[in-house]
């Protein structure tokens, strides 16, 4: 995934790649800059002077080394990725809609909220999520030992 397609990456709430799998933005290499969200993505997921050794260099990233700065999700076996994107599909699916739009809301929300204001203001996003029946049935299904059947409300 390199330019556009580590641009395109970078904007995804997860990321899976196999071992074989490099990312770059090598734009500068060619006289361009990574303008279509690279520049402004790539400090908030890694380390700031490796992202910064990334693009003025150009230098591909390996799987391995970006999964070690967290940026990717998980890292399969080549050829794998599909299988592994789909298995985590599977485990987020199996959760409450409600409470995963609330908590994506609030992650990707909160950075930019005052420190003093945090917990205030993630109040009106969580608090709808505690009074829902999805609240009601994820609590009585783990009372009951089954599974949860969520119904978006």
């Amino acid at each position: 995934a390199l330019g556009g397609g580590f641009e395109i990456a970078l904007a995804c709430d997860l990321i899976i790649a196999d071992d074989t799998a490099n990312f770059g933005l090598p734009e500068t290499k060619r006289g361009l800059t990574a303008g279509a969200g690279g520049l402004l993505r790539l400090a908030q997921r890694i380390p700031y002077h490796r992202a910064m050794e990334l693009v003025l260099t150009g230098r591909m990233l390996p799987a391995e080394e970006a999964h070690g700065y967290g940026l990717l999700t998980t890292v399969a076996a080549a050829g794998g990725a599909l299988d592994a994107a789909l298995e985590l599909a599977d485990r987020i699916a199996q959760n409450a809609p409600l409470a995963l739009q609330a908590s994506k809301r609030v992650i990707q929300e909160s950075p930019d909220w005052p420190l003093e204001e945090k917990f205030a203001r993630q109040w009106p996003i969580v608090n709808p999520i505690r009074k829902s029946n999805d609240a009601k049935e994820g609590a009585t299904a783990f009372a009951e030992k089954r599974a949860p059947v969520w119904t978006n409300s």
